[in-house]
């Protein structure tokens, strides 16, 4: 299994966005974790698709683009040509959720279903085989720099019993309140992509994102 820091841009400086991401791409993050927000699914309107292209022209990192946004399949194919790697989706924000998965992968990327914290996982009960990725939300959605909710340990656990159990490779991303006390917890239950933002991004990008690169690979050695 491979294990991966994801910085989230939402928590950098946009004034130097560029530099931001030189820094995390500089220190070893192969990911980048981009939040697209409509301000109806959740309350902040983040960025659009012009920003996504005019990183990915500098950037050869993953691009995983998680679209938190109403009626995600009407964007799934501008989220391609953007620039996106992984597109994830809400399933509390789509309707037809099995098509708009085999919509992802017909533009050839990677797809990803996002759960909501209290969102349960037998949402998941016809689609984990189809999927590459599943996110959970370890914070309610919609702004940075929140707790982590001390019960996305045991669905995260639940989740990975679940992949293990049909033989499946699937990744595990987890998204909210990782930082120095919750990266560990979330690794043991069985997560292995960690989004960070506030934890990243700083006075100390490239010292943070070096510090959480390592504690990945250090802990993937661990494992094999």
């Amino acid at each position: 299994m491979h294990y991966e820091l994801a910085p989230s841009i939402l928590s950098a400086d946009f004034a130097r966005l560029g530099e931001e991401i030189c820094a995390v791409e500089t220190a070893g993050a192969q990911y980048l974790h981009i939040d697209v927000m409509d301000g109806m699914f959740v309350p902040s309107i983040s960025f659009g698709f012009p920003v996504i292209k005019a990183i990915r022209r500098t950037s050869s990192c993953i691009f995983d683009v998680h679209l938190m946004v109403e009626q995600p399949e009407r964007y799934i194919e501008e989220t391609a040509k953007s620039g996106a790697d992984i597109i994830t989706i809400h399933a509390e924000a789509c309707t037809h959720l099995d098509r708009a998965i085999e919509w992802i992968h017909q533009t050839g990327k990677k797809a990803g279903i996002a759960l909501n914290p209290s969102t349960p996982l037998n949402v998941l009960d016809y689609l984990l085989e189809k999927v590459d990725m599943v996110l959970l939300m370890s914070v309610n959605p919609g702004f940075g720099n929140q707790k982590y909710i001390d019960y996305s340990t045991r669905k995260i656990r639940e989740l990975r019993r679940m992949i293990d159990e049909r033989g499946l490779q699937t990744d595990i991303e987890v998204d909210g309140g990782i930082n120095d006390s919750t990266i560990r917890t979330a690794l043991e239950a069985g997560a292995n992509i960690l989004v960070a933002g506030s934890a990243v991004f700083g006075e100390e990008t490239s010292k943070n994102a070096e510090k959480y690169v390592k504690l990945l690979r250090d802990y993937q050695e661990i494992c094999r």
